[in-house]
């Protein structure tokens, strides 16, 4: 694997391939504790006033959502959560509005005991328009260390097939929420 610092280097790289996407992103979040990114603040200010912040960066997430899936384009998430849920996943399940009113798509499979979903890894991971593959590498702790791009055909199709099971195999955001 490339070094640390190697995988941080790539994040201004990533963020122009996600504003500049043709037609879907897609990401899979599977960890239940992510550290030393951009939300480390935001999760801060929830712990004290049960709030989600809108950042400028979560602002400019959101134009730019409802802006491209106003032109047709597709924008999901899937997060797997395992309960009983994290402080950290509350946090993130309630972070989750503002995406959802912008027009993502964001789902959840809840999993009870150890009943991983099938044809899902346990790996995060960004895919673009389908043919484009970011990984996400998290130290064992969920700290972030930096993202990976690959252009390896057969990681991008089974990239796709996982999408695929696991958007089959999730339920809405507002259903999850709702429970």
């Amino acid at each position: 694997m490339t070094p640390a610092h190697d995988l941080r280097d790539g994040i201004d790289q990533l963020r122009d391939e996600l504003a500049a996407f043709r037609y879907s992103l897609f990401r899979l979040e599977t960890l239940q504790n992510y550290s030393g990114s951009s939300e480390d603040d935001a999760l801060a200010e929830w712990r004290r006033t049960g709030r989600i912040p809108i950042t400028a960066e979560l602002q400019q997430w959101c134009e730019r959502t409802r802006h491209r899936v106003g032109q047709g384009c597709r924008i999901q998430r899937v997060h797997v959560v395992t309960e009983p849920l994290t402080d950290y996943v509350r946090f993130e399940l309630a972070s989750y509005a503002p995406n959802v009113q912008a027009g993502e798509d964001v789902r959840i499979i809840p999993v009870r005991g150890d009943r991983w979903p099938t044809d899902v890894q346990a790996a995060d991971y960004w895919l673009i328009d389908a043919r484009r593959l970011w990984m996400m590498r998290y130290s064992a702790d969920g700290a972030w260390l930096g993202a990976e791009p690959t252009s390896d055909p057969q990681c991008i199709a089974d990239a796709c097939a996982q999408r695929e099971a696991a958007i089959a195999q999730s339920i809405s955001w507002s259903e999850y929420d709702s429970r």
